[in-house]
């Protein structure tokens, strides 16, 4: 009699105990899904409140419009070809725009992504002849940031911004040598002769180290015929103008590859005669900033929710 009112209230204790844990799994689960709703709601409202036209004011009165690129210059970066050319298209085509600053602090990136901004600004210039459109570096414009830069009409500088490295690189390891002296081989099977060029698990391939340079010289030589192209007799050629190395921003004056020395504020107060500047720079929505900044966040706290909702024991 006594061992079945034991069994009874263990079976009772284990009940109880199983209900537990499902009332603390659903509060688990309930909590997440107020977070994420919480979340969705209120980006929900800062997006709709950021519903307006580029810029302050609507752009509806004289201003100087102003496009930054920063960072690296890439297709999945914010420095992209299609919002820096919406951007730069938004500029010029409103007529309270006196002018544009495209301002730079990039060290290059894709030449890609920079050849096509760099053929929009000219294009917006021939299409907007009236407008002129300077560039102001501040601490960076290499590479690809000065393949843009170019298609400018002035380029200005600080003294100690960084400019040039006109030139083109692919980077890669080899790691043959140390497969070698841990007995690991490299398996790789291909349909195409070149399918595996410059694989780092491979041994190199001369004929294939020669395609890609002839590859990249020829992308050099772009790169060389777009900055002649964009400075034209202000140039001053030196045997390492395109040896892809950088200057100052005080040597890069001195050999053409800027014009003279200016910040946002003095081109749009001294040059533009219009102080009031538009910011016309593609920002990242919020949905996107959620998607980045917190959706590992959530997906981890989840997680834990899952795990812990079995911790009851």
């Amino acid at each position: 009699m006594e061992q079945e009112k034991n069994w009874e209230r263990q079976a009772l204790e284990h009940l109880l105990l199983e209900n537990l844990k499902e009332t603390r799994k659903a509060r688990r689960w309930k909590t997440v899904l107020r977070v994420l709703s919480l979340i969705l709601i209120v980006g929900f409202i800062l997006q709709v409140l950021d519903l307006r036209p580029f810029g302050d004011s609507f752009g509806t009165e004289r201003h100087t419009a102003m496009v930054s690129i920063e960072g690296e210059i890439s297709s999945s970066a914010i420095a992209n070809a299609l919002d820096v050319g919406s951007a730069l298209q938004a500029a010029f085509e409103n007529d309270n725009s006196v002018g544009v600053i495209l301002r730079i602090n990039s060290p290059g990136g894709s030449p890609v992504q920079s050849g096509i901004i760099n053929d929009e600004i000219r294009r917006l210039r021939a299409l907007y002849p009236n407008k002129p459109l300077h560039v102001v570096v501040e601490d960076i414009c290499a590479s690809g940031g000065y393949y843009i830069a170019v298609a400018g009409d002035q380029i200005l500088v600080d003294k100690a911004s960084i400019v040039g490295s006109i030139g083109v690189v692919m980077d890669s390891f080899g790691f043959t040598g140390l497969m070698d002296k841990l007995g690991i081989s490299r398996r790789m099977i291909t349909a195409g002769s070149n399918k595996g060029m410059l694989d780092p698990f491979s041994k190199e391939d001369p004929k294939q180290v020669e395609m890609v340079q002839t590859m990249l010289n020829e992308i050099h030589q772009q790169f060389i015929t777009v900055v002649k192209a964009g400075r034209g007799d202000r140039l001053k050629e030196t045997p390492d103008l395109f040896s892809g190395r950088v200057w100052n921003g005080e040597q890069a004056v001195k050999m053409g590859l800027a014009d003279g020395f200016g910040t946002v504020d003095t081109v749009a107060r001294d040059v533009f005669k219009a102080p009031n500047i538009l910011d016309y720079t593609m920002k990242e929505n919020f949905a996107e900033r959620v998607a980045k900044r917190f959706g590992a966040e959530v997906g981890s706290a989840a997680g834990k929710a899952l795990v812990r909702s079995g911790d009851i024991k």
